[in-house]
């Protein structure tokens, strides 16, 4: 799925590259992110989530091509979606706040406050499962049966949760983030302070062990997953860092900057 600055979201198919029907019409101003239902709730993954600059998010059935639910709440734009393993979807905005909801009848269940500027970013520590859902890293086809494949999707989740709660990180044009427990609380674990600059993108290791941070302060932070703690500074950027992403084996990150470079980093 794809979302447009044409306020449209899109289907397409993977193999082939051509789109799948028409456009799903709905939102007023452009999509900024999306967000699919992890496998291990449904299998295949009928639902997304589109975030949008009109500042509502809407969930939108891919087979019948209709929305299903319209989650109004925020006042500014809607920076950011994920959809939880648990069945609920946060929501990170410009007007400074982060809503979690039911995503059965979009009811909004709390609010996370803490934030002074806009949201720019959040990130799951068990994304990496939601990501891949009943695939593993051998490329193994998943259980032909769609209840086998929710399953194994299912397994691989809950072995990456640990027995733990979901976590929740978020990085704001406030130069700092916090570490939150919103399945449980509306009080973060843990307020994250040393960019001294607005922080563009936070990523979970797939391990769920570290998040790690990028700011436009130049510098790319790393920090432990599971109590926020501070670890390490990578400097090298002479430019603002835009993105993150991590090696599926939660051993490098590379980091991608305005300066036109990407940096590869060794943990």
């Amino acid at each position: 799925a794809s979302g447009g600055m044409d306020t449209e979201v899109r289907l397409w198919d993977p193999k082939t590259g051509e789109a799948i029907g028409g456009p799903m019409k709905g939102h007023k101003q452009w999509i900024t992110t999306l967000s699919w239902e992890p496998a291990h709730l449904a299998f295949p993954s009928r639902r997304v989530a589109s975030a949008s600059k009109d500042c509502t998010v809407r969930i939108w059935d891919t087979m019948t091509r209709r929305c299903l639910l319209t989650l109004g709440g925020h006042d500014k734009a809607v920076s950011n979606v994920k959809w939880g393993g648990g069945g609920l979807i946060y929501t990170a905005s410009r007007d400074t706040s982060i809503y979690v909801w039911e995503s059965e009848e979009g009811k909004l269940v709390r609010q996370l406050k803490g934030h002074g500027h806009w949201v720019n970013t959040l990130a799951l520590s068990t994304e990496h499962a939601i990501r891949t859902g009943a695939f593993d890293h051998t490329n193994k086809a998943p259980p032909s049966d769609p209840e086998e494949a929710k399953e194994a999707a299912r397994a691989r989740y809950e072995e990456l949760k640990g027995g733990k709660t979901e976590r929740l990180v978020s990085g704001s044009d406030d130069f700092t983030m916090f570490l939150w427990e919103p399945e449980d609380s509306k009080k973060p674990l843990a307020r994250m302070t040393g960019h001294q600059q607005p922080i563009n993108q936070v990523q979970f290791s797939p391990n769920g062990l570290y998040i790690c941070s990028a700011s436009f302060d130049k510098s790319v932070k790393l920090w432990c997953g599971l109590t926020g703690k501070f670890l390490a500074s990578f400097f090298g950027h002479v430019g603002p860092v835009y993105q993150v992403a991590w090696s599926a084996d939660s051993r490098l990150i590379v980091s991608g900057s305005k300066d036109s470079t990407l940096k590869v980093w060794e943990l």
